[in-house]
């Protein structure tokens, strides 16, 4: 059974377009004080079901660099809970989940943040196997975190983070329930999705093998430090691999069995390795670029 009582939570969900995810997530947002959704000019219905599930809705205009959408609800709004949630429309709190947080923000050891996994859903399946749930900061005390300031990408069309981490102040704990997150608007949103990311990705990437940089304000690579700074370091030496769509597919395949789940797991680690070949290619025509503009 879910909370009680209102935790003293403010829920912030960043979303553009997600008219076939934003009732079900909001649903799962009971438990908390206040639920604010940040939108970015959608011409679907998201506001309309957004209002209707009583949530708070506010527009956000991107006009580039930093800070993006959910840094930007940090420096602006008045948020009075001790903490903060951050959610994308697919994503779904569950129970279990709620009752663990409840937990967590109640003790008198609590922590500043805590990493949540996003657990996979693909294709109406939930993933048992194929490693391609991760963890992320998703709840932190109110005024102790805020999102990596990475390098600007030039004509960059994401206005909200993406795989920019939560920098937090102070110890950083895990919480062991999953949310479910999956996505409703099918396989041509997700790989379309995927493919402008992949176009930021690139950049970020020729960034860091330009000036072993990947911003001004980050997540440090850590090789015994917590999940985001672990991965971190380990991408510093993945980017050089020549092999790196291959190595990612065998990974989440066979290393992590997702062969176990069928064709299903094949089309995952399959559009896993083709999102690593598009950032790759897309790192080949940076480098063709700027050696055009430099001769």
């Amino acid at each position: 059974m879910p909370p009680a009582t209102k935790l003293p939570i403010t829920v912030i969900i960043a979303v553009k377009n997600e008219a076939a995810n934003i009732a079900r997530c909001l649903d799962a947002c009971r438990p908390a004080a206040r639920v604010i959704v940040i939108d970015s000019k959608s011409v679907d219905r998201t506001c309309d079901l957004a209002r209707m599930a009583g949530a708070e809705v506010l527009q956000f205009e991107h006009e580039g660099g930093y800070p993006k959408k959910r840094q930007w609800a940090l420096d602006t709004l008045s948020i009075e809970t001790e903490w903060i949630l951050f959610l994308d429309a697919d994503e779904v709190v569950t129970d279990a989940l709620w009752c663990e947080i409840e937990a967590a923000i109640g003790s008198p050891q609590a922590m500043n943040g805590y990493l949540i996994r996003k657990g996979f859903h693909f294709l109406g399946r939930r993933f048992r196997f194929g490693g391609f749930s991760h963890q992320a900061v998703l709840l932190i005390r109110n005024g102790m975190g805020r999102f990596e300031q990475l390098v600007e990408v030039p004509g960059d069309s994401l206005d909200m983070e993406v795989h920019e981490r939560m920098i937090v102040e102070g110890e950083i704990g895990v919480l062991s329930s999953p949310l479910v997150h999956e996505d409703f608007k099918g396989l041509e949103a997700y790989i379309d999705r995927h493919n402008r990311y992949s176009t930021w990705e690139a950049s970020i990437r020729a960034h860091w093998l330009a000036t072993g940089s990947y911003g001004q304000d980050k997540v440090e690579p850590k090789l015994l430090g917590n999940v985001q700074e672990r991965r971190r370091w380990l991408k510093r030496f993945v980017i050089r691999v020549p092999g790196e769509p291959w190595l990612w597919f065998c990974y989440h395949y066979f290393l992590r069995l997702g062969f176990l789940e069928g064709r299903k797991g094949m089309i995952a680690a399959g559009i896993r390795k083709q999102y690593i070949e598009n950032v790759r290619s897309k790192m080949y025509e940076i480098k063709l670029r700027h050696r055009k503009s430099g001769d």
